[in-house]
């Protein structure tokens, strides 16, 4: 990135101290900015995180620092309702939350977690603009100056991201193949079948090695093949990060219209365009298929019903991912005037294509049976404001440590799931980054 477009926001920062400042204000200038990643990947700010949702034409957002963060939902769409009232600009809030937020989760990643960024970086079809956050109503106006200040001066120039090499790895499954057969029999079985229809288990693959690649280098590398999902990346601390291309979309709010979607059953891509379709046509005739989408729809619309005045639900379709293909169908609300997104995330996750149904007893099974700490994968990843959100379920995913890359997958369990079908799907889900991480 030029220099320019850091002296373009010093130059207004230094008019803004002129005048009378209050609530939020966004400074924004044109920039020209080649890789987001490379950007990111050589900032000395924390927290780190980028963010792109799967729509065609979306908005890439890289963002650094953290005016305010929120662990908590209510002290959320608290600054969100005051900032609205106060009128004038509204923030982004970046962001997300565990799986289950009332078990033992990752260091350094709370429970729930979204903040207000001081640094926004997005590219869009006309361009790219660089914007600075401020807050004038809870501080001192000077200080606020101050840092930021302080963090336009400390950001440099995008570079080349580091070259992926061939990775060295030993590889543990939590759980063992063997474990995970006898799960797969306990959940099938008729009688717990009958109050617990669907349990989603999941993996957690270890990957030891002696060196982790740059977590930006390798979501870049994944985010090519993987056009037609979400892609974030969150770095809280220098040595850790959290980084996925989950096609699923927790839900998508435009003012009061909400749009969700119940992605459940998948099989593998076929080796030309006609076994792939034969494959696509299979899934969607296939019973256990249908069961685990509708087991997912179902809680869905259920969810939904006291939060909205109309709820639509769509035929179901084929999505074709890299390596799998899944059932979708997309769900359309219209939310009661008063409904929030504290509302919404007290109620729609887990949803039921990575917990189960019905969601206590799902937990409840997870929860005795899973060693692994799943975090925020299967949680909630993305941004809300005032006017819109968009959040992903943190699937296809990987949590990277100095000395570790954990994959993690999961399979939704119902009846006529066979164990080591169930497997390999696993396995075909972690193939993208798995592939990656073989690459020079």
């Amino acid at each position: 990135m030029q220099s320019n477009p850091i002296e373009a926001l010093k130059h207004q920062l230094d008019t803004l101290c002129e005048t009378d400042k209050t609530g939020f204000i966004r400074l924004t200038t044109p920039c020209q900015v080649g890789n987001l990643m490379g950007w990111l990947n050589v900032q000395s700010v924390y927290p780190r995180l980028y963010w792109k949702v799967r729509d065609t034409n979306a908005v890439d957002c890289a963002v650094l620092g953290a005016i305010k963060a929120f662990d908590s939902l209510a002290a959320l769409q608290a600054d969100l309702a005051a900032l609205a009232q106060a009128g004038g600009q509204q923030p982004n809030y970046f962001g997300g939350m565990a799986f289950d937020p009332g078990t033992p989760g990752w260091e350094h990643f709370p429970a729930c977690h979204f903040l207000l960024p001081r640094i926004e970086l997005k590219r869009h079809q006309g361009g790219a603009t660089l914007s600075l956050n401020l807050r004038f109503d809870d501080r001192s106006p000077s200080a606020e100056i101050t840092q930021a200040y302080a963090c336009l001066d400390a950001l440099v120039a995008e570079q080349p991201l580091p070259r992926l090499q061939p990775l060295v790895y030993q590889r543990e499954d939590r759980p063992s193949q063997q474990e995970w057969v006898a799960w797969v029999g306990q959940v099938t079985n008729p009688d717990h079948l009958v109050h617990t229809p669907k349990v989603v288990l999941s993996r957690e693959t270890c990957l030891t090695t002696p060196e982790t690649p740059s977590p930006w280098a390798l979501l870049a590398r994944w985010q090519a093949g993987a056009a037609d999902c979400f892609h974030f990346g969150v770095q809280f601390t220098p040595h850790e990060a959290f980084i996925g291309c989950p096609p699923e979309r927790l839900y998508k709010r435009e003012g009061r219209h909400l749009m969700t979607e119940a992605l459940a059953g998948t099989t593998r891509r076929g080796q030309d365009a006609q076994q792939d379709q034969a494959l696509a046509d299979e899934l969607l005739a296939d019973k256990k298929n249908s069961l685990e989408n509708q087991c997912v729809y179902q809680q869905l619309l259920t969810q939904l019903e006291s939060l909205s005045s109309q709820v639509q639900m769509g035929e179901a379709h084929i999505v074709k991912l890299r390596s799998v293909q899944h059932i979708r169908r997309l769900i359309h609300a219209e939310l009661h005037r008063d409904v929030t997104d504290q509302q919404l995330l007290a109620v729609l996750p887990p949803t039921p294509a990575v917990g189960g149904v019905p969601r206590e007893s799902a937990l409840a099974f997870i929860r005795q049976h899973e060693l692994h700490q799943r975090g925020w994968y299967a949680g909630v990843f993305g941004r809300i404001s005032h006017a819109s959100s968009d959040l992903a379920v943190a699937i296809r995913c990987a949590h990277i440590g100095p000395e570790a890359i954990r994959l993690y997958a999961g399979a939704g369990i119902v009846a006529g799931s066979q164990p080591d079908e169930e497997w390999h799907e696993l396995d075909t889900k972690i193939a993208d980054i798995m592939s990656l991480l073989g690459m020079g």
